[in-house]
Order: C-alpha cells, then sequence, then structure tokens
C-alpha cells in the first residue's frame, strides 16, 4: 500500500484523508505519523512530499522523503512565509544569484533540468512567480543574463554563500523598495477613500435637498387650513344682516 502526502515538515497531523485509508487496513495510524515527523523534521516550517509504502501483511512501512517544492525552498532561503498575490506591483524579497544557486541545487536532482545552469534558469521562473527579485533585478532580467553568461563563475564553482557587503547592499536596495511600495499603497487608499466620499456625496445632497421642502409644504398646509374658515366666515355675514332687517 503506497499514500503519498505532503506534510508540514516535522509537524505532520492526523485528519481524516488519512484516517479513511489507513484505518481500515489496520495501519496504526500514530506510528505512520511519529515516522513521518522523524524523516521529514530537516524540513521544518516547509511543506514535504513523502510517500509512505506499508506492506499490510506485516505492516511495516518505509518513509520516503522528496525535497520540497522549489516555491517552499526559496521561501525558506528568504524567510519569507508567502510570496506577492501581485507579482508585478508587489515585491516580497530580493535575493542573490548565489542563494538562487543554493536552492537550485538542492532542488536539481528532482528536476527535469540538464544541468544546474537549466536549473537556476527554472528558480529563477519560480522567483517571478512569487514576486521575488534576485539580484535588484527582475528575474526575467537575471534569466537573460544567465543565459549570456554574466554568472558562468558562479554557477560552475557552485558558491551558495552570499558575502556580507553583498547582503547588506541587497538588503539597502529592497528597503526602499519597500518604503516605495508602502507610498503608493497609502497613495491609492487615499484616492479610494476619495472616490467613495465623491460617490457618497450626491446622495448626500439629495436627500438634504429632500429634507428642505418639507417645513415649506407644512407651510403650504397651515394656510391652506386657515384660508378655509376665513372664506365661510365672509360666507355667513350676508344672512345675519338679512335677519335684522
Amino acid at each position: 500500500m503506497q499514500i503519498k502526502l505532503l506534510v508540514e515538515g516535522g509537524d505532520m497531523q492526523p485528519g481524516p484523508a488519512l484516517s479513511q485509508k489507513l484505518g481500515p487496513a489496520g495501519v496504526n495510524i500514530g506510528q505512520v505519523i511519529q515516522k513521518v515527523n522523524e524523516a521529514t523534521k530537516g524540513f521544518k516550517g516547509m511543506k514535504v512530499p513523502v510517500e509512505v509504502e506499508i506492506d499490510l501483511s506485516t505492516k511495516e512501512m518505509e518513509i520516503k522523503v522528496f525535497s520540497p517544492p522549489v516555491t517552499e525552498l526559496l521561501k525558506k532561503e528568504l524567510g519569507i512565509e508567502k510570496g506577492s498575490a501581485l507579482q508585478k506591483k508587489t515585491k516580497v524579497a530580493n535575493a542573490s544569484i548565489e542563494q538562487v544557486i543554493s536552492v537550485s541545487k538542492t532542488k536539481f536532482p528532482n528536476l527535469l533540468s540538464k544541468n544546474l545552469k537549466a536549473a537556476v534558469k527554472s528558480v529563477l521562473g519560480s522567483c517571478t512567480s512569487l514576486g521575488i527579485l534576485v539580484e535588484n533585478k527582475s528575474p526575467l532580467e537575471v534569466t537573460r543574463e544567465v543565459e549570456e553568461g554574466k554568472y558562468d563563475r558562479e554557477i560552475k564553482e557552485e558558491i551558495t554563500e552570499t558575502s556580507s557587503e553583498k547582503k547588506e547592499k541587497l538588503d539597502a536596495y529592497f528597503a526602499k523598495v519597500l518604503a516605495d511600495q508602502e507610498k503608493i499603497r497609502q497613495q491609492e487608499e487615499a484616492a479610494k477613500a476619495a472616490a467613495e466620499a465623491a460617490a457618497v456625496a450626491p446622495a448626500t445632497a439629495a436627500g438634504t435637498a429632500e429634507e428642505g421642502k418639507k417645513p415649506e409644504e407644512g407651510k403650504e398646509a397651515k394656510a391652506a387650513v386657515k384660508t378655509e374658515p376665513e372664506k365661510e366666515k365672509k360666507e355667513k355675514k350676508p344672512e345675519k344682516s338679512k335677519e335684522k332687517k
């Protein structure tokens, strides 16, 4: 019996799907979870693909752990929780080419790439989908530079460590990017609030105009009430004068 799972490294939890598969087979679910967590504890904080092979006659099991998806490796490498929902507009990190090479090396055995350079280009594609800058630039631009051979030395020597000086420069650049993004966000919110206020204004003005008419209508009604008795009095006066004669 083979079960394929995508679990939180070192923190797999029991669930109904697993119970439905293992319960009828008489497999100890707690034991499976324990073994999976032991096998994946090195990938804590990442989603990890796992295959559990169980011999139903002996209940013996084998756990196969595969490297996490590229997106998970990138998030772990860059210390971010999630990617950007608006990749073209909002950036979430600024990676060095060395960090990209590091992720590429880890994932290379599972990628359909003929060499590390091809794997680097594949990982750069994932950077684009997550909203990650690379070397202060768009991953698409860096991909072109990789094709042109700009990073051949780093890739050939499999350099995965970023110097502290370079890291400081990348962080300083990204701090400016974040500041600009926040400024744009505030401007958009202000514009949205102004547009909503402008849309509400005509309705408010119309309501005020209607309220302004009501007192006038009341005055007209009162005038009409006063007028009727006056007419009746005028009509009755001639009758009184006739009786005296």
